[in-house]
């Protein structure tokens, strides 16, 4: 089965362009569900310890890695089938798509003697081993399966809730409570002034990488309020104008990027130092070293997979 790329945006990070069709219409049906799930034409994307099982076998061979599976392959690893849910269909062929954890942890994987791996969806996202599209299918995987792992209990009475709709629904037996899936919008905006851009640090990403400011959205409030407050609190600085550019889901665990343009109104940073590291302006001449590896202080932006390095390239590229 070959995922189609052609509907990934020109944007290229990862995560982004997830080609399945999910057919959400038809998910209340159980017989529906049931007879997807057992087609020989099925594969399963499968969950160890977190993590996708890939399949190494063609490691090497200058040819994308798989990271679905067949039935039996996923019968034979112990797949906790009571907690797998429906992806959706591949464009290509029609075939069904399930997500599942194992019953087995990654040290029982490899006495298995099968060429499998489980690897972490940010070092597949950094390697580019997949074909297009299977990142933002595992994307939808990994949040799901998370999200299920996660609230398993209703938030109402606190009764075991059970999975329905495919698993895109939690219902309580005791109560009647509905819960569905979280996905948790985070605001990450480039602010410039014309000719420089602001970056900052924090304490978490590698050393000498400067990157975009980012925060989580309030409730009450729009992408644009937020995009504005987040700069202010971390920075100090004061944003006009917002344009919204893309989004990126972000599976860490279950985040939705939204990624904006801000024009600074301000100049003088005074910086939270409980959140940043250090922020500062670059100039366009600056961040093209960055880019290219040729900083004279060896500073450096975030990586390609990420929306971050998308909006600081595509503002470097302005003309």
């Amino acid at each position: 089965m070959t995922l189609c790329s052609a509907t990934l945006p020109a944007a290229g990070f990862a995560f982004h362009g997830n080609p399945l069709e999910r057919l959400s219409e038809h998910r209340g049906d159980a017989d529906w569900l049931a007879r997807h799930f057992s087609a020989e034409a099925a594969r399963f994307v499968l969950f160890c310890d977190k993590r996708p099982v890939v399949d190494v076998s063609d490691q090497g061979a200058g040819r994308p890695l798989s990271v679905l599976h067949r039935r039996d392959r996923a019968d034979r690893l112990s797949m906790r089938t009571e907690d797998s849910l429906l992806l959706g269909f591949a464009p290509d062929d029609g075939a069904p798509v399930f997500a599942a954890p194992l019953k087995i942890d990654a040290d029982k994987l490899e006495t298995l003697g099968e060429p499998l791996k489980p690897i972490d969806l940010r070092s597949l996202a950094l390697q580019g081993v997949l074909e297009p599209g299977m990142l933002g299918m595992l994307a939808q995987a990994s949040a799901l399966l998370h999200w299920h792992d996660t609230h398993r209990f209703c938030s109402r009475c606190g009764s075991p809730s059970v999975m329905t709709l495919g698993g895109y629904r939690r219902d309580c037996p005791a109560c009647g409570g509905l819960h569905f899936p979280r996905t948790d919008p985070v605001a990450i905006m480039l602010v410039s002034d014309g000719e420089r851009c602001l970056m900052g640090r924090t304490p978490q990403i590698a050393e000498g990488v400067y990157s975009t400011l980012a925060g989580f959205i309030e409730p009450g409030e729009t992408v644009e309020e937020a995009v504005r407050r987040e700069v202010f609190e971390e920075a100090g600085i004061h944003v006009g104008a917002v344009t919204y550019r893309a989004s990126q889901p972000w599976p860490f665990p279950a985040s939705l990027m939204m990624g904006c343009h801000g024009t600074a109104t301000s100049r003088e940073i005074h910086m939270d130092e409980s959140e940043l590291e250090d922020c500062r302006w670059f100039s366009r001449k600056e961040v093209r070293s960055m880019m290219v590896g040729t900083h004279a202080q060896g500073l450096m932006i975030p990586p390609p997979l990420s929306i971050a390095h998308w909006l600081i390239r595509c503002w470097v590229e302005e003309t």
